[in-house]
């Protein structure tokens, strides 16, 4: 039975939509950046993922000093407001140096600036209050196969964990798989490939992985499945909640919006196997809809911090022993018809 967490809740200052669309004109203009910060406490958040850049803009303009200075500023900000950041991850998507990937580039120069920078990043996440850096592999992977040698790539990329572990002896690195998008064919495009990657490291017990509902979804796999397999392993960083409509692009959708019984599920997993009870965040990555007006749009990131709670009572108040007794007779009809009908709120007939 749940231990009746009360949980924390994240989410980056990017999910305060500014409408920006690649196929179009942006519909709404954007918010100051740290402005945002004012806005976590008041809708029950607490934690602030950060990009390295989120924290010192305009990161690869200021030298190693102005950056401290800045990532200080930053912290100070934070607990005026009474927040955390929940990590920091380094932003390796949007420089010239990562097109080809940073840590699997073919280029020798790239994998230097790539590893710089998130040496740099460990940096700013001290500075910052977080011992928590993110992996998000976004260019590590190919448009074609033949483009990399894929295994020497996976060695590269445990060289850069080692490094990484080894330069900062407290950090942990939470690898968030995603398997397309942006690049056809990403590397660690599953938590069963980043858990492995973690066990291969020189100090596998600070190497975890962040799983995200959609990209789960992406892989044609079941978000709480692997919210599971992660838990069984205890290597479950962090959650990043929403929701996909089919396999497509990353669409970020409001937690539950599309499939609430999977939902419903994810919550489950976390529920029984008391997810937070060490302080970890229940993380967002949602993003509002393009024809949402208003300033700051905040609603999708309240509705699905609400969607998530409601759950929440609907697992804490699912009959486990009930349960139990249609699994023990495989009466897996009677269950499915008792599952829907509880998060229907209906009397039920199974």
């Amino acid at each position: 039975m749940s231990n009746k967490t009360n949980y924390r809740f994240s989410f980056g200052p990017w999910n305060i939509s500014e409408g920006a669309d690649p196929f179009g004109p942006t519909t709404r203009k954007a918010y100051d950046h740290e402005s945002k910060f004012a806005l976590y406490r008041p809708m029950g958040f607490e934690g602030i993922q950060f990009h390295d850049d989120d924290v010192v803009p305009n990161l690869a303009e200021v030298n190693v000093t102005q950056a401290l200075v800045k990532a200080s500023e930053v912290k100070k900000a934070l607990d005026n407001q009474g927040l955390v950041a929940e990590f920091v991850a380094p932003r390796l998507w949007f420089a010239g140096q990562t097109i080809d990937g940073g840590y699997t580039s073919n280029s020798a120069n790239d994998r230097k600036y790539a590893l710089d920078r998130t040496l740099q990043a460990v940096d700013i996440a001290r500075s910052v209050g977080t011992k928590a850096i993110v992996f998000w592999l976004a260019r590590e992977g190919t448009y074609i196969r033949e483009a990399k040698d894929v295994k020497l790539a996976y060695q590269r990329l445990l060289e850069v964990v080692n490094r990484v572990l080894d330069y900062d002896k407290e950090i942990e690195i939470w690898i968030e798989p995603k398997p397309n998008e942006p690049t056809d064919l990403a590397f660690v495009p599953t938590t069963g490939h980043a858990i492995s990657l973690a066990y291969a490291s020189d100090d596998h017990k600070r190497v975890k992985t962040v799983i995200e509902s959609a990209h789960a979804i992406l892989a044609n796999l079941d978000p709480g499945d692997e919210m599971a397999f992660a838990l069984a392993h205890d290597k479950l960083g962090s959650v990043h909640l929403n929701d996909q409509n089919g396999l497509k692009y990353d669409q970020d959708k409001s937690f539950g919006s599309v499939n609430l019984r999977a939902a419903f599920n994810q919550v489950l997993v976390l529920e029984d196997n008391d997810y937070g009870r060490r302080g970890e965040f229940v993380g967002l990555d949602v993003k509002a809809m393009r024809t949402q007006s208003g300033f700051p749009v905040v609603k999708h990131l309240s509705n699905t911090r609400q969607i998530f709670l409601d759950l929440v009572e609907k697992a804490r108040s699912y009959d486990r022993k009930r349960v139990a007794a249609y699994r023990e007779a495989r009466d897996y009809e009677g269950l499915e018809l008792y599952t829907v009908q509880h998060l229907l709120g209906t009397k039920s007939t199974a």
